[in-house]
């Protein structure tokens, strides 16, 4: 035990002189040090609106969180027969509608993101060689939009047939859509439609220049990372197997109940999950802020 500890204060620590000399990093985390915005006073609300999941109250996604940790406990309880592997078991379980939901989010923002160029261009040819009024052109372009999004432009469209009031109902839009183009997209349209002049066109043509240049960049990062994204799984698999298949070996699960077995199944466990959530975060592409939301 002392001599795994010790090699595992060596790598450890040969790690941080190779990213310190050679890499430059500072700080004591597995990657370089990015700088964040805070987002703190951004409600869970929004978080599960940009993942489909507006409908959903708190207290049902912790009702899934749960009835997965009882689950991951018990089985881990079956297969290794004690209450410490079990537990941490039960807490990584109990992580996955969170990783889930990230994972619908990333991939509605992404559609979102690929949308949006045509939609402005749309609302740009509607506008400046059609004649349309800028509502009538936007919710027009709306009715094109991937079906993600149009559960937020009915929503939109149906408080501006009440209330014909252009800011109230891009307000609705944005809360439905809850992305930073959308954002910007509709902050442009509202200044225009108020103020008026003939530079809308040479605007969105702007805009929609920006939003071609973020998205392709972030398409291409995202198909550098298409191999370690599947490679990441393996993470999970493989050691699911290897516990299942020690149970056929030797003593079975008897010997997961010694103290030393105990010892490594933490251990292992720990070390899967450290490496989920570090791979992750590698790997993860930074976000637009919203700076237009109420």
């Amino acid at each position: 035990m002392s001599a795994l500890l010790f090699a595992s204060a060596a790598a450890l620590g040969s790690f941080y002189l190779f990213t310190a000399l050679v890499q430059r990093w500072d700080g004591y985390g597995f990657g370089p040090r990015v700088e964040r915005r805070s987002r703190v006073g951004v409600p869970y609300r929004e978080w599960l609106v940009q993942a489909g999941l507006g409908d959903v109250r708190l207290s049902e996604f912790a009702a899934v969180m749960v009835a997965l940790f009882i689950l991951a406990f018990l089985v881990a309880f079956v297969v290794f027969g004690g209450i410490l592997p079990a537990l941490i078991a039960g807490g990584f379980a109990a992580s996955f509608p969170v990783a889930t939901y990230r994972s619908r989010r990333v991939s509605r923002r992404a559609a979102a993101q690929e949308a949006w160029p045509r939609m402005i261009e749309e609302v740009r040819l509607l506008t400046a060689n059609v004649g349309r009024s800028i509502p009538q052109a936007l919710f027009e372009a709306g009715e094109r939009a991937p079906k993600e999004m149009r559960s937020a432009f009915d929503a939109a469209h149906r408080e501006w047939l009440i209330s014909t009031d252009f800011p109230r109902t891009l307000s609705v839009l944005k809360a439905g859509l809850a992305d930073p183009t959308a954002d910007a997209a509709c902050e442009t349209l509202l200044v225009a439609n108020e103020v008026g002049g003939s530079d809308l066109d040479a605007r969105l043509s702007a805009l929609i220049e920006d939003r071609i240049q973020d998205t392709q960049g972030r398409k291409d990062a995202r198909a550098k990372q298409a191999g370690a994204r599947f490679a990441r799984k393996f993470v999970l698999i493989v050691p699911i197997g290897m516990a299942f298949a020690g149970m056929s070996v030797g003593n079975g699960r008897a010997a997961y109940q010694t103290p030393f077995g105990q010892l490594m199944v933490l251990v292992a466990i720990a070390m899967v999950a450290a490496c989920w959530i570090w791979a992750g975060s590698i790997m993860k592409l930074p976000e637009e802020d919203r700076v237009f939301s109420e």
